[in-house]
């Protein structure tokens, strides 16, 4: 005879090893397919490869044609103040690809072609693209960038036996203070004194320089003779304050730099001169164009 209890207990064991044995029985049926594991095809992987090389080339020679194309037909024919059209163009193109792909290749490669080969594709264009333009933008397959300052400006003076630079000595910023000590004039010959460095040559640029003061604009004229003949009394040139006796390295690429010395005048006025200096360089396939303005402030006062 044998109590509720005990007959609960054995039904709910026979219950527990009929399902696990129900479960083992059911992971021995299962087959890879059913486990979300699809069945290795060695012909398919085979050609879902040479399938992914073709869209490779195919990105890489669309890519560089894009790139010429920009490079040496819409690049000459824009103008530099709309260059973003440059890059935007060309970049856009991607949307293009998926038509490409499905135009060129054969069906049994687009069989094979998804999302992921187009995002794919498309970083690959844009990298490759950008590479390229960059490569073919500089030297010495291209030039779009002007001259520009090599080191420094300053502004000197000229008694016809020292030559005196300033208390800044030089700057690399926009404003220049000449201290006279007293004297409503800043006495000699006032020379404007830089070098120009390029990453081809700047012997072809040409520079403008006007003064502005008072309302009144006078322009200048470039005179690197006297750079050349004052070089030795440039280089020993004194300065205001005799504790610093360094001269400023205008030209610190040497012979790649171009001097330029410009006369601003003579026993020039009290308050601010400014000076405007736009460089003009015949790039490839563009104008090159840099400015500099600049202020010199000639003043009365003791410099402290």
């Amino acid at each position: 005879m044998v109590d509720l209890s005990t007959a609960m207990t054995a039904a709910q064991a026979e219950r527990r090893s009929r399902t696990q044995g129900d479960d083992r029985e059911k992971k021995v049926r299962r087959t890879g397919r059913n486990l979300g594991i699809e069945p290795f095809d060695p012909v398919k992987h085979v050609q879902k490869e040479k399938a992914d090389t073709a869209s490779m080339w195919l990105v890489l020679g669309f890519s560089l044609t894009v790139t010429l194309l920009m490079r040496y037909v819409l690049m000459g024919s824009t103008d530099p103040d709309n260059s973003k059209i440059l890059y935007i163009l060309p970049l856009t193109c991607i949307f293009l690809i998926p038509t490409l792909h499905r135009t060129v290749m054969p069906e049994r490669f687009v069989e094979h072609y998804g999302g992921g080969t187009w995002f794919k594709s498309a970083f690959l264009h844009t990298f490759t693209f950008l590479a390229l333009s960059f490569l073919l933008v500089n030297p010495p397959f291209g030039d779009i960038a002007a001259p520009e300052l090599a080191s420094k400006w300053t502004v000197v003076t000229d008694d016809g036996e020292d030559i005196t630079y300033p208390e800044d000595m030089a700057t690399s910023g926009s404003t220049l203070t000449w201290f006279t000590d007293g004297s409503p004039v800043l006495a000699g010959d006032a020379w404007l004194l830089f070098g120009l460095m390029d990453n081809v040559n700047s012997d072809g640029a040409v520079v403008e320089v006007t003064r502005e003061y008072q309302a009144n604009v006078t322009v200048l004229e470039e005179n690197v003779s006297y750079w050349l003949n004052e070089f030795e009394r440039i280089q020993n040139g004194t300065v205001h304050d005799p504790s610093n006796n360094s001269v400023p390295d205008l030209t610190p690429h040497g012979e790649l730099d171009q001097p330029f010395s410009i006369h601003l005048g003579t026993n020039l006025g009290e308050g601010t001169h400014k000076i405007t200096v736009i460089i003009t360089e015949q790039g490839d396939p563009w104008e090159n164009v840099q400015s500099y303005t600049w202020n010199l402030v000639v003043t009365s006062e003791v410099a402290a």
